[in-house]
């Protein structure tokens, strides 16, 4: 196989992820929420692969004719803001102008984050939160809590967007990356496991869920906050 072919197949892998989104958008539109995570999560999964094989094989200088950027920015936005969105205002988790509220802010905020050319750090990590809104709403839909506590939640993570504050990448932020990285994983285990058992109120992966979504969360302000040791 040759440089270029394998060059083409990461953006072809890439692309997998807007016929990902349809799928879930198609189970969105008929409430059918479970199935729509579970297709989220693969969705969540390609993206976490595609970045590492993009760099291995160097799309950029054997297969330059396809912005991969782009074609990955576009996808983030239908599968980590658009769809989440969607689904946290029909699922009526959120009541009366609450739903409006969060629909709107989320879509806007992301948006103009997605745009934003600040958004990545010197060491690869975010920026301000990274728009995961489909990591946070499929934790709602598993814990259910109360739609005030989910108004503050959008309302601080919109806010946190274009707050000097780090977030980390799993993959790509070198420090600590040996406890992120099986966590994230952990975290994707969870979140597919969560949605496969139809957010069942007792399942164990609630508490997997909570805890590795605590990490992710507060793991690159700890990195702030905590010196780096040279």
């Amino acid at each position: 196989m040759t440089p270029q072919i394998r060059a083409l197949s990461v953006h072809l892998l890439t692309a997998t992820g807007a016929v990902f989104a349809m799928l879930s958008m198609l189970a969105a539109v008929d409430a059918k929420w479970s199935l729509m995570f579970v297709w989220l999560v693969v969705a969540f999964a390609v993206d976490g692969v595609d970045g590492p094989l993009a760099r291995h094989y160097q799309v950029k200088r054997y297969a330059p004719q396809f912005d991969g950027v782009l074609l990955d920015l576009i996808i983030d936005y239908l599968t980590y803001v658009f769809i989440p969105a969607f689904a946290l205002f029909k699922s009526d988790l959120m009541s009366g102008w609450t739903g409006w509220f969060a629909i709107i802010v989320i879509t806007f905020a992301s948006a103009m984050y997605f745009a934003d050319t600040r958004m990545k750090t010197k060491d690869n990590s975010f920026s301000g939160f990274p728009g995961c809104w489909n990591m946070l709403v499929l934790v709602i839909f598993a814990l259910e809590p109360n739609h005030w506590t989910i108004l503050v939640l959008v309302t601080l993570l919109s806010v946190a967007m274009f707050l000097p504050l780090k977030f980390i990448h799993p993959v790509r932020t070198e420090r600590w990356r040996r406890l992120s990285l099986p966590i994230a994983l952990a975290w994707t285990f969870f979140a597919g496991w969560a949605a496969w058992v139809d957010f069942h109120p007792e399942s164990w992966a609630h508490w997997g869920l909570i805890v590795t979504s605590i990490y992710l969360v507060f793991v690159g302000i700890a990195q702030q906050i905590i010196p780096e040791k040279r």
